[in-house]
């Protein structure tokens, strides 16, 4: 079943890099309906989610950010498929980067640099382009796909972009390796653990569990924390912002990670309320729950 689906995959790749941009946007368009009119994919899920993160908001507008996020993921995976389709150079002539210079000066210390990334705007795009953007060694941790025809597939088009895979299973050596050469390491902070293996920092204002692996990493190498999003334009192009870094964290405590790790989190935040279609909203990223804590109530409609 997998090598069917991957020649698919490829197949279809080809098929829409042949067509003008116009067109295969026009396409995505189509599948984001489809996402959201007929498949209704995660839908009472995620206007819940909404609901509880934006009660300022009415129920019309929540369902429009539904639909505009559907339509936002359908593009993404159109631009991912003309990217392996061989229009990389199409692709990078619709990016603007703002902010290049922070990423510069901070690897000029030579401690390496960890890149807070989320869940946000065209994500695996932008992976496959910052290797080739900043011109430094990338590495990003990943989770394995079940499917090993499929992992090997997406592992093998970042790979020839440049970009270094680690598992995220056991992933903290290889990654302090990879900040002693200076290179770059992508973190992904917006995702859910379960307990105990989270600190629960506020997202949204509700307790969300997130690893703290990313403060640790950073105040055990020194090297800094520089947060980097990419969020699509109305013209349908991409701008990716380096945004100030952040100094590693004094020491280890617990209370130190967890606020560093907060702190970060609301930086996710603040991009996501600039932007609320372009985020993942379809992640269950508040699944686990402080013990003790019952079930949460409906939210309110």
């Amino acid at each position: 079943m997998g090598r069917m689906v991957v020649g698919l995959l490829k197949t279809t790749a080809k098929v829409v890099a042949l067509l003008p941009l116009g067109w295969a946007l026009a396409l995505a368009r189509q599948w984001g309906w489809m996402l959201a009119q007929v498949v209704r994919l995660r839908r009472a899920y995620v206007l819940d989610a909404l609901a509880r993160s934006f009660p300022e908001k009415t129920d019309r507008e929540r369902r429009a950010l539904y639909a505009e996020m559907c339509r936002h993921q359908a593009a993404n995976l159109m631009e991912l498929m003309r990217f392996a389709g061989g229009k990389d150079a199409e692709l990078g002539g619709l990016l603007d980067v703002r902010g290049e210079e922070i990423v510069r000066a901070v690897r000029s210390r030579g401690k390496g640099v960890l890149i807070l990334i989320a869940h946000f705007g065209n994500y695996d795009l932008m992976g496959l382009y910052a290797s080739k953007l900043f011109g430094y060694p990338l590495t990003i941790i990943t989770k394995t796909l079940k499917d090993a025809k499929l992992n090997a597939l997406w592992w093998e088009m970042r790979r020839k972009a440049g970009v270094t895979e680690i598992p995220a299973h056991k992933a903290y050596r290889p990654c302090v390796r990879a900040l002693q050469q200076n290179g770059l390491v992508g973190f992904m902070l917006d995702q859910n653990r379960p307990n105990p293996q989270g600190v629960y920092v506020d997202f949204f204002g509700r307790l969300a569990s997130t690893t703290p692996g990313l403060a640790f990493m950073s105040a055990q190498t020194g090297a800094p924390v520089v947060p980097v999003f990419m969020h699509r334009t109305p013209e349908g192009r991409h701008v990716l912002e380096v945004r100030p870094i952040l100094e590693p964290p004094p020491d280890r405590q617990e209370e130190t990670l967890r606020a560093f790790t907060a702190a970060c989190t609301k930086i996710i935040e603040e991009e996501v309320r600039r932007f609320p279609a372009q985020w993942l909203w379809l992640h269950k990223r508040w699944k686990s729950r402080p013990e003790g804590e019952g079930a949460p109530a409906p939210a309110a409609p």
